[in-house]
């Protein structure tokens, strides 16, 4: 079966969800969007499980009182032509709306679901921008899920940013390889490949945060792109009663070590509505991921950071020097930001 018909095939709706796992689920005020590949994992997984948490409607995702629309102040930094510069060097290139799956801890929840214009498609705008902007030297498919986009897009997109003789460096933030493993095919395995001869350096950046996602078929696929020789890192997000132990991250940390992939990034959760059930405090992460440092080699611990609300940028959340947190942070410029 084609990645795309499992893609049309996902259920779509609440009524879907419950007929599917024989489970009521309550309304919620976003929507839902599961392939059935991926929801026969979840079932098998069971209720209360990290895959059952992380991709089926909560009752509190319709509290509104808690939390933030923008968590991160994308809107901020948004120049509405698909891009979101926030760092100097750096853009996030926005060509989709579109995810392989509907994570309900995800950060754009709101702006996703509400289909905001920092997502309209300007393409010759953009293009235009990065010309004025030759400071930028790398490019970050964000979304959404790039990988989502047909091999034509995807290719087409990066033969015109290859053009732009200040762009050095391409990156694709996607969580595609692991909810449709079966997208991972020759044909976008040969684009990501010829990537790396337009570029300095092609990155993907694998989203995942618990062992229990990386099966059989997801470890097939990763393999077949660290086989054509494509650098491979992974992100994850520290969730409450997902993966918020310090085991849990161990496991997760050295099952993508031992398939060659390099833990990059670990999020602290952002403070986004719709979200907060997954939440907890900063205290509580440092203590969880201290022993890390003493547990893993250095090549398979991330960075454990922080987007500051507002746009202020990531920084480090762990501190050294104490696992309290007195409500304020070192932004990107040394400014001290009040978060709480």
């Amino acid at each position: 079966m084609s990645w795309t018909h499992e893609y049309k095939e996902a259920l779509k709706s609440v009524e879907d969800l419950k007929n599917y796992f024989e489970v009521d689920f309550p309304e919620i005020n976003y929507p839902v969007f599961i392939p059935q590949i991926f929801a026969s994992k979840i079932y098998q997984a069971g209720p209360g499980s990290p895959l059952w948490l992380q991709f089926l409607p909560h009752e509190n995702e319709s509290n509104i009182t808690k939390g933030r629309l923008d968590p991160i102040g994308d809107k901020v930094h948004a120049k509405h032509n698909q891009l979101i510069h926030r760092y100097d060097n750096r853009v996030l290139f926005t060509p989709t709306t579109i995810c392989p799956v509907l994570c309900r801890y995800c950060f754009r929840k709101n702006e996703l679901s509400e289909k905001d214009e920092i997502f309209d498609q300007k393409f010759q705008e953009a293009k235009e921008y990065l010309h004025l902007h030759p400071a930028i030297n790398e490019v970050i498919f964000t979304g959404g899920d790039p990988f989502i986009l047909s091999n034509e897009k995807l290719a087409f997109y990066i033969q015109e940013f290859s053009e732009i003789k200040s762009i050095k460096y391409i990156r694709f933030h996607s969580r595609t390889p692991i909810i449709l493993p079966s997208r991972i095919d020759e044909g976008l395995i040969s684009i990501l490949s010829s990537s790396r001869e337009l570029f300095k350096r092609s990155q993907v950046m694998i989203h995942t945060n618990h062992k229990s996602e990386l099966t059989e078929d997801v470890n097939v696929a990763i393999h077949s792109l660290i086989e054509a020789g494509i650098e491979v890192y992974s992100q994850s997000v520290l969730l409450k009663g997902v993966n918020d132990s310090t085991e849990a991250l161990y496991d997760l940390f050295m099952e993508l070590a031992d398939l060659k992939i390099k833990p990059y990034y670990l999020h602290h959760p952002d403070e986004a509505r719709g979200t907060m059930h997954f939440y907890l405090s900063l205290e509580e992460g440092r203590k969880i991921v201290a022993p890390l440092h003493n547990k893993l080699p250095g090549w398979a611990l991330p960075q454990y950071i922080i987007d500051i609300p507002g746009g202020e940028g990531k920084v480090s959340a762990f501190n050294p020097e104490s696992f309290e947190f007195n409500g304020e942070l070192l932004n990107r410029f040394g400014e001290k930001i009040k978060i709480n």
